[in-house]
C-alpha cells in the first residue's frame, strides 16, 4: 500500500514477495480487487527481477516476471496468436536503451514507431466471424483465456456486426470513462454493493460479472487486427503485412472505436527523439482525459520488423510500455474536515496518511459532498483509493472494501456550521451555511475584490477584516457606500491611503458585468462563465430575468447547472439591487441582448447567434468594404494561448487574454484540438505548440497575434 517495497535481500523474502505478487494479480484478474495498487504492483516486481537477476539458479516457477499478465488466472479458450503483455521501461534512458536493443535485433535502426496511449483497462479480444460478433475473451495467461461473451452488447465502441462482413480478431482494451465509472459505482451502490475502488478494477470486475442483477456501460479501444483461421487468404495475408498505424486505420473503417477519435490519438514517429517527444505530449494531456491512461505504447511500425525483433514467452521484443507516474494510489483515511468556503458552502475534506503521487505528497483530498461520502460508504480508518493528476486537487475515489477490518468508524457529519454555528441548509447535495454568503465574509470580499473580479487595488484581506471586525462592511454593496470618514476612522488609514482606496472603488464601480457577476461568486460560474454569461445577456437585467431554459443557452450551461444558477441569482436580488443602487456597471460592453426568438430555436444555433452579437459591438455598423467584417478578425475561431507573452501582449495575464479573444469575436480554450483554428505560441510553449503542430493548426508569435487584434488592443482591459 503506501509502505515503499524495500529491496529483497534473500530467499524468504524473495518468495514472500512472489507470492504477494501472485495473489494481487490472481485477485485482481478474478474480481478486478487488489491488495495493491499498480504503482505498489510494478515495484514489487521490478524488486523481484532484480533478485532474480542476480540469482538465476533460485527464480521460482510461480513468479510473474515470466508470465504474462503477472501470472492471471487460466482461461479454457485458446488464442490463435499469444496474447503477451508488454515490457516496461519508465525514463527516456531506459527507452534509448530498448530502441538499440531493438536495433541489434533487426539488424538496422528502425526508421518507424508507432506512439499510441496505454491504456487503463482489461485487455479482450474480439472474435467476428462474417462481420458478426460470435466471442469475447480475455487476455489470461497468453496462451488461453476467459469467454466473457456473456458481456456482448453492454460495450460501448465494440460493434455487434461491422461495416463488412470479414472474419478477423480485433483485439485491444476494455475500460470504464470517468463517466461511465461514476454511474456503474451509483448503480452498484443502489443494488447494496460496495462502489469500486478504481475504474480499472470496475472493468475487470463488471467484464467477468455473469449473474449481476444490473448492468453498466464500459467502453472498448481497439489496438490490434490479426487474421483468424478461417479468415479469407488473401485477406489474411493482407493483415499480416500491414504496418500497425494501417491496422488501426483498417480497425477504425471497421466500425471498431480506436483512440483515433481521442485528443492522444495514435501517431508513428521517426526517431527515439519524436517518439519521446509525443510521450511527453501525451503525459501533458492525461489529466484531462475522460479515460485513464498509465503509459505510452511504442511499436515497431512495420510487419517487418515486428517479425525480424521476434517475441519471447512474455512479452514482444518489437514494442515497449512507456510508463507513466502512477495517478492512483492506495492509503488510510484518518480524519474528515469540515471546511466553509466563501459562498457558505460546507464542503469535507480527507485527512490521509502521506502518500507520494506523481512526486507529491498527497496530506489532504476533496471528498466532494456528504451525499458522495454516503454512496461511496467511507468509514475513517478505510484503505482508500487517492486519485491525483497533473495539477488537478486530489480526489479520494472509493474504499479499498476488502482491506476492511472491522476497526473502521463512521463519518459523523456536523449538524450546525461548523464556522458560525448557523443552522445548515441540506437541501442539496452541496450542504451550505444559513448564513450563506456572510458567513464567510472575509473571504467572499476579499475573492470580490481580487485582480480577476472587481481588481480593487488596496483592498487586500488584511483591511476587509477591519472593515468586516469594524462593522462597516457586511456585504459586498457596502464597499461602494463608504465614507472618508468611515475609512479615516480605521487604524493606519491615512489620508492618502483613504483617498487611493475611494478612488479604487470608483473605478471598480465602472468594471464590465462580467466582472461584477465573477464578483458575485455564483456557485458553478467562475471567470470564463461569468464572461460567456455576461456576453450572451448583455445587461444584468436580462441575466436575472432568464430562466432555466434561457440560461441553458449559454455556452457551456447545461441541464444540471441552469436551475442552480437561476436559483441563485434569484438570492442575490437584494445585494444586486443595492450594488446598482450605489452605481455599480450592469452591463457588458461590446455585448448585444440576445434575440428572444432565437431561445426558443436549438441551443447551438442560439450560440451561434450569441457569437456573432457578443462581436458585433466592437464593429461600426455598416462597415465599408475592406474593412473588417461584423464579427471581429477573430469571428468563429478558437483560440488556444499557451506560453510567455511578449510585446504588446506582455502587460496581459491569462484571463485578459482571454477576454481579448473575445472581444475580437473568437472563443478561448485551454486544449489544442481539431476544432482550434489558432495557437498563440509564446516563449515557452511546449506541448500545446507541438501538438498544433501535428494537427496542422495555424500558429502566430504574440506579435502575429498582437497585430492581428490591434483594433481591439487599445479596449480598456474588463
Amino acid at each position: 500500500m503506501t509502505t515503499p517495497v524495500a529491496a529483497i535481500v534473500d530467499a524468504p523474502a524473495y518468495a514472500q514477495a512472489v507470492e504477494d505478487a501472485v495473489k494481487a494479480s490472481a485477485a485482481y484478474y478474478t474480481g478486478g480487487t487488489s491488495p495493491m495498487d499498480d504503482d505498489t504492483y510494478d515495484r514489487l516486481v521490478r524488486a523481484i527481477t532484480a533478485w532474480e537477476d542476480g540469482h538465476p539458479d533460485q527464480v521460482l516457477p510461480d513468479s510473474p516476471t515470466g508470465k504474462v499478465a503477472g501470472g492471471a488466472v487460466e482461461g479454457d479458450v485458446p488464442h490463435t496468436v499469444a496474447m503477451l503483455s508488454l515490457d516496461n521501461v519508465f525514463s527516456p534512458d531506459g527507452f534509448t536503451a530498448w530502441t538499440a536493443s531493438l536495433a541489434r535485433r533487426v539488424g538496422h535502426e528502425v526508421e518507424r514507431f508507432s506512439v499510441e496511449p496505454k491504456l487503463d483497462g482489461l485487455a479482450v479480444a474480439a472474435r467476428y466471424t462474417r462481420g458478426r460478433l460470435e466471442r469475447l475473451i480475455t487476455r489470461g495467461d497468453g496462451t488461453a483465456g476467459e469467454d466473457v461473451s456473456h458481456a456482448i452488447g453492454t460495450v460501448e465502441g465494440l460493434p455487434e456486426v461491422l461495416t463488412e462482413p470479414v472474419t478477423v480478431e480485433v483485439r485491444g482494451e476494455v475500460l470504464m470513462t470517468t463517466a461511465q465509472f461514476e454511474h456503474a459505482n451509483e448503480v452498484r451502490t443502489a443494488h447494496g454493493g460496495q462502489p469500486f475502488a478504481n475504474p480499472r478494477g470496475a472493468s475487470a470486475g463488471t467484464l467477468r460479472a455473469r449473474e449481476r442483477a444490473y448492468t453498466v456501460p464500459m467502453t472498448f479501444f481497439g489496438y490490434g487486427l490479426l487474421p483468424l483461421p478461417d479468415t479469407d487468404p488473401e485477406l489474411a495475408g493482407r493483415l499480416r503485412e500491414l504496418p500497425h498505424s494501417a491496422s488501426m486505420v483498417r480497425t477504425a473503417e471497421l466500425g471498431v472505436n480506436t483512440t483515433a477519435g481521442t485528443a492522444v490519438p495514435g501517431t508513428t514517429a521517426g526517431t527515439a527523439e519524436q517518439v519521446l517527444a509525443r510521450v511527453r505530449e501525451i503525459a501533458a494531456l492525461r489529466a484531462a482525459l475522460p479515460f485513464g491512461i498509465d503509459g505510452i505504447v511504442v511499436k515497431a511500425d512495420l510487419a517487418a520488423d515486428q517479425r525480424a525483433a521476434g517475441s519471447g514467452s512474455r512479452a514482444p521484443r518489437w514494442a515497449v510500455a512507456y510508463k507513466l507516474p502512477a495517478v492512483e494510489k492506495i492509503t488510510r483515511l484518518l480524519e474528515v474536515e469540515w471546511n466553509v468556503g466563501r459562498t457558505g458552502v460546507i464542503a469535507p475534506r480527507a485527512v490521509l496518511e502521506p502518500v507520494v503521487i506523481d512526486g507529491a505528497t498527497i496530506t489532504y483530498a476533496t471528498l466532494h459532498n456528504p451525499a458522495d461520502i454516503t454512496r461511496r460508504d467511507l468509514r475513517l480508518g478505510d484503505h482508500v483509493m487517492v486519485h491525483r493528476a497533473g495539477d488537478v486537487i486530489p480526489r479520494v475515489e472509493a474504499p479499498v472494501a476488502h482491506l476492511r477490518t472491522g476497526a473502521e468508524r463512521r463519518i459523523v457529519f456536523p449538524e450546525v456550521c461548523p464556522r458560525c454555528g448557523s443552522a445548515i441548509d441540506t437541501g442539496e447535495q452541496r450542504w451550505r451555511c444559513g448564513n450563506g454568503r456572510n458567513c464567510h465574509l472575509v473571504a467572499s470580499l476579499s475573492y470580490a475584490a481580487g485582480r480577476d473580479q472587481l481588481d480593487v487595488e488596496g483592498l487586500g484581506r488584511t483591511r476587509v477584516v477591519q472593515l468586516v471586525e469594524a462593522g462597516l462592511v457586511t456585504d459586498l454593496a457596502d464597499l461602494f457606500t463608504l465614507t472618508r470618514d468611515q475609512l479615516l476612522s480605521l487604524d493606519r488609514m491615512g489620508g492618502t491611503s483613504t483617498d487611493n482606496l475611494l478612488a479604487a472603488l470608483g473605478t471598480a464601480k465602472g468594471r464590465p458585468l462580467s466582472r461584477v457577476l465573477c464578483a458575485l461568486g455564483v456557485r458553478g460560474t467562475g471567470r470564463s462563465m461569468s464572461r460567456r454569461i455576461a456576453r450572451h445577456f448583455a445587461t444584468m437585467d436580462h441575466v436575472r430575468a432568464a430562466d432555466s431554459t434561457a440560461m441553458q443557452q449559454v455556452d457551456g450551461i447545461g441541464t444540471e447547472k441552469a436551475p442552480s444558477i437561476v436559483a441563485e441569482l434569484a438570492e442575490l436580488a437584494p445585494l444586486i439591487d443595492r450594488l446598482v443602487a450605489a452605481g455599480v456597471n450592469m452591463t457588458e460592453p461590446g455585448a448585444t441582448p440576445p434575440d428572444p426568438a432565437a431561445a426558443d430555436g436549438p441551443t447551438g444555433a442560439s450560440e451561434g447567434s450569441q457569437d456573432m452579437q457578443g462581436a458585433k459591438g466592437t464593429q461600426s455598423a455598416g462597415s465599408a468594404e475592406g474593412q473588417e467584417p461584423a464579427g471581429g478578425p477573430l469571428a468563429g475561431m478558437t483560440v488556444v494561448v499557451t506560453g510567455a507573452m511578449t510585446g504588446a501582449l506582455e502587460r496581459l495575464g491569462r484571463n485578459e487574454m482571454n477576454e481579448l479573444i473575445e472581444r475580437a469575436g473568437g472563443r478561448s480554450s485551454s486544449s489544442v484540438s481539431k476544432k482550434t483554428a489558432l495557437v498563440v505560441a509564446g516563449e515557452g510553449a511546449g506541448s500545446k505548440r507541438a501538438r498544433a503542430e501535428s494537427l496542422g493548426v495555424r500558429l502566430a508569435t504574440p506579435d502575429e497575434f498582437a497585430a492581428l487584434v490591434a483594433d481591439h488592443l487599445g479596449q480598456p482591459v474588463s
